[in-house]
């Protein structure tokens, strides 16, 4: 692992407050923003203004309380999951170097994961964050759609990108909401504390034995009251989710194809033209399954606080393993419905550890209702508190 793997732009080693890394599809005043991608850097196009998600972090900033440690690596325009860049390096994961860091915000999570922060800044359109929290084993945030503003950032499909906070410990992650949103903080104080709790285990996708005992061990440790569930619309939401997916990231990057030698790689290429053919009209209709679906989801969540499964099916797989794994199995849906979600970090059962895996953890993952990312937080610290030391 090098540094140049970690951080695109690095910009000091020290300085007062919260250490902040930045991912770099965030528009920094006075630098370029390469969204991970040669073809952009090319271009050269230094940004006039902060995106307007930075405003948080300048006040603090100003007054001693925060400094941006530099601009970090991603997967290609944010257009992947498992946190490779062949122009930049890929961050090596802090537990295994033959496996995924984790995208498309690998080197956010990595740079948290050595050390180098204490705050970075991701962005989540299929689970961008919270796969990378997954494979590091740190904690990330997916924000409600539309909570955190996304002016200034490079998008990869807007109907689903997100903007959230990632941290070593879920008070990190406090700490970056607030910085995100001043005044978080003292809100989540007023916040009554979840009790009730819904198991989901999605049918498209089985998860590993030992993955779904993680969850289930961390789920009972922490004292929850804990529901099996059927989620209605679990799988009409994933495929739709894949679908606005891939239409909107060739609506908003195709305009960077222009030849061999255009600076797109050419998985990143591939990835783009797997959405030339969708239509306008079957992008209508796929963003249609959000707005079907949140009756049915304030009436689940009059019952529920939260719903709990795995961030990943798997435990993060090895390089090679990447392309055939389904990362982004259990992460989708809360893209395509807008609903916030949390992962973090949970230990997998000491008779379920393999030699080759026993120093990787799983990731729990919590979905809210929309705004609910106070209470998904508060269930957070409760579930890291009843883990530690395991």
């Amino acid at each position: 692992m090098t540094i140049d793997s970690i951080f695109i732009q690095r910009f000091a080693d020290t300085g007062p407050g919260t250490a902040v890394a930045v991912k770099d599809l965030i528009d920094i005043a006075g630098t370029v923003t390469t969204a991970g991608c040669l073809g952009v850097q090319r271009r050269g196009l230094v940004a006039e203004f902060d995106a307007a998600c930075m405003a948080g972090i300048r006040a603090a900033e100003r007054v001693g309380d925060a400094w941006i440690v530099g601009k970090t690596n991603l997967h290609e325009l944010a257009f992947g999951a498992e946190g490779v860049n062949g122009v930049y390096g890929t961050p090596a994961n802090p537990f295994d170097s033959a496996r995924i860091p984790g995208g498309s915000s690998s080197g956010s999570a990595v740079a948290l994961a050595r050390g180098l922060a204490d705050v970075a800044l991701g962005s989540d359109t299929g689970g961008s964050i919270r796969i990378p929290a997954a494979c590091c084993g740190i904690v990330g945030l997916k924000t409600t759609w539309g909570r955190v503003p996304q002016k200034g950032v490079w998008p990869l499909a807007p109907f689903l990108d997100t903007i959230g906070p990632m941290g070593r410990t879920v008070a990190n992650v406090v700490r970056g909401m607030d910085l995100l949103e001043p005044g978080f903080a003292t809100a989540l104080g007023h916040s009554s504390i979840p009790r009730q709790i819904a198991r989901v285990r999605p049918t498209n996708i089985p998860a590993d034995h030992a993955v779904d005992a993680a969850i289930d061990a961390a789920l009972l440790d922490s004292g929850m009251t804990v529901v099996d569930v059927v989620l209605r619309g679990w799988n009409a939401a994933h495929e739709a989710g894949l679908l606005v997916l891939l239409g909107e990231a060739w609506r908003s990057d195709a305009w960077l194809l222009g030849g061999e030698d255009d600076g797109v790689s050419q998985s990143g290429r591939a990835r783009l033209h797997s959405g030339d053919a969708i239509t306008d009209d079957q992008l209508a209709a796929a963003r249609q399954v959000r707005e079907a679906m949140k009756a049915d989801l304030a009436s689940f969540f009059k019952q529920f606080d939260a719903i709990a499964l795995p961030t990943m099916p798997l435990l993060p797989p090895t390089l090679e393993e990447a392309a055939s794994s389904p990362l982004t199995g259990f992460t989708r849906f809360a893209n395509m419905t807008g609903l916030p979600a949390l992962s973090l970090p949970v230990p997998v059962p000491h008779r379920l550890r393999q030699r080759e895996t026993a120093n990787l953890p799983a990731s729990i993952q919590l979905i809210g209702d929309y705004g609910s990312e106070a209470r998904l937080l508060q269930l957070g610290a409760l579930i890291e508190h009843s883990v530690a030391g395991h």
